[in-house]
């Protein structure tokens, strides 16, 4: 296992526009058009700071966040330190890290900034680190990246790109405490597989605001696990669109919101190209008095996308009293010529009848609420692949769960 280690999240405000999108080399990703909004109802996309109004949280985009204990990435007060952030990479052999300037032309190719935070964030690092899987590679191994926050605040970006026809798995491990306002892009090249497992386990006070863009090649097939834990506000925005027919996204994402915190998921699925496909599951739990999840998904099938086949879903498991959740599924679809298309979003109290079940065969109550909660989130962690995060994250539920009991 080859090690690179850097921290290319640290970066102050600079003066100047976005770099160049350039194009890529035959084979790999043809680079389609950003759609001209951000959704239906928020401000055109902009790698300008200057082209979003600082929010009041009346905005439909911003009316669910709360703005104070953004610590102000919102409206750009905040300002990098340099002890904001260590970041690792463990890498397979034959596999690119680099730490690249402003002017790289991979940068903003995936996708460009939706709202305010996400320009800020885009405005203000100074390296961005670039992962790169060489075409027709097929890696045994996962790449991890490590974000630990050292209590500062820092603004970052993220590429990881996969040229055609390669395959990878990557974890990226978000832990400590930081004031975080980043940018993640997932380039796919044609015929590519990626999984990628963003874990947010951050430690109680810490701000974490991203915008992930995933540009998905023709045939390619982008998968997402999305775990939220930590953290005081957690405002994730995922984010795909295609580059060619035939793409695959199914973006999952589980979330276990505690007593004060807020989790706030946002996801848009562009299908742009005909013949695309897409699935979104997340599901979440929350406990404790003023916990708050919220989850917004968007699915816009464009006129041109025939024959899209898509499904939304979001349910959640409220276990305790004083917890909050808002779950708005949305759906335009601007042609008739489609394979499939539906959402659902489900939110309700624990189900009697199964804590029921299994005290009548002897199991404790307490025992017996930490196994309906562990299998209502076991169809997502076993998505993961990967043994050793698995068993942590269940660890990690349950661990939660115990805590709110004591």
């Amino acid at each position: 296992m080859a090690e690179a280690q850097n921290s290319p999240t640290l970066g102050s405000a600079r003066a100047g526009g976005p770099p160049p999108v350039g194009s890529t080399t035959a084979g790999s990703i043809a680079v389609a058009a950003e759609s001209t909004v951000a959704t239906r109802m928020s401000a055109p996309p902009s790698f300008d700071v200057a082209d979003f109004p600082v929010p009041h949280g009346r905005e439909e985009e911003w009316r669910f966040t709360p703005l104070e204990r953004l610590r102000g990435l919102h409206d750009g007060t905040a300002v990098a330190t340099g002890n904001g952030l260590k970041v690792e990479v463990q890498a397979p052999e034959g596999v690119t890290v680099e730490a690249v300037g402003r002017d790289d032309a991979r940068l903003g190719k995936a996708g460009v900034p939706v709202d305010r935070v996400a320009a800020q964030a885009y405005s203000a690092f100074e390296k961005a680190s670039v992962v790169t899987v060489p075409k027709e590679t097929v890696l045994t191994e996962p790449i991890r990246i490590a974000v630990h926050g050292e209590g500062g605040t820092a603004f970052g970006h993220q590429v990881i790109e996969l040229g055609a026809f390669a395959e990878a798995i990557v974890v990226i491990d978000h832990t400590g405490d930081a004031v975080l306002a980043a940018n993640v892009d997932y380039l796919l090249g044609d015929g590519a597989k990626l999984t990628v497992v963003s874990v947010q386990d951050w430690d109680d006070k810490a701000v974490h605001v991203a915008q992930h863009n995933a540009l998905v090649g023709r045939d390619a097939s982008f998968k997402s696990v999305v775990v939220t834990f930590g953290g005081d506000v957690v405002r994730l925005h995922p984010r795909v669109r295609y580059a060619g027919p035939g793409g695959e996204a199914e973006l999952f994402g589980l979330y276990l919101t505690d007593a004060g915190q807020h989790q706030e998921h946002r996801l848009l699925v562009d299908h742009n190209v005909p013949h695309c496909k897409s699935n979104v599951v997340y599901k979440g739990a929350l406990q404790g008095d003023d916990a708050h999840a919220v989850w917004i998904g968007d699915v816009l099938i464009e006129a041109k996308a025939e024959g899209t086949d898509t499904y939304e879903m979001n349910r959640n498991l409220v276990l305790t009293d004083g917890a909050r959740v808002d779950s708005v599924p949305n759906l335009e679809i601007e042609t008739g010529e489609i394979v499939g298309a539906g959402h659902a979003s489900a939110t309700g109290r624990f189900d009697d009848e199964q804590l029921f079940y299994l005290m009548a065969r002897g199991i404790p109550e307490q025992e017996a609420r930490r196994l309906v909660v562990r299998g209502f989130f076991a169809e997502l962690v076993q998505q993961i692949g990967l043994p050793d995060i698995e068993e942590r994250l269940i660890a990690k539920i349950e661990e939660e769960l115990e805590a709110a009991v004591a």
